[in-house]
């Protein structure tokens, strides 16, 4: 007498038990919630939209200031310094010494090399 099957059958009980549990917890969904027989899902706010449509100022006091206190000559630097190209690049916020003083020496070979080049030629051949 030979068996006809000698291994258990536990890959049907768990597909049985998933497609269970799926649709146990499909019940739980609030996608029934969400659909409801109005226009828009915020149609029957009109309290809300009356609120905001009588509000006379929706911005605060302070956004109308408009004598903000700056500085006008150092204003006016950097608008020449970025017209001109010369911008400031900003330091390197290390505690370290040693970059500050590389970043410096590369500015100053930057700012050398520039000085020293040649006018370019206009076009105009000798």
């Amino acid at each position: 007498m030979s068996s006809i099957s000698s291994r258990p059958r536990t890959k049907p009980a768990a597909l049985a038990a998933v497609t269970l549990g799926c649709a146990i917890l499909g019940g739980c969904s609030d996608l029934y919630l969400d659909r409801r027989e109005t226009v828009a899902l915020h149609a029957g706010d009109a309290m809300a939209v009356n609120r905001v449509t009588m509000m006379i100022d929706p911005w605060s006091r302070a956004s109308g200031q408009r004598e903000i206190a700056f500085n006008g000559e150092k204003m006016q630097t950097a608008v020449e310094r970025y017209r001109y190209g010369r911008v400031i690049p900003p330091v390197n916020s290390t505690t370290s010494s040693f970059a500050h003083t590389q970043a410096q020496q590369a500015m100053q070979s930057s700012s050398n090399s520039q000085a020293s080049a040649p006018p370019a030629n206009s076009g105009n051949k000798p």
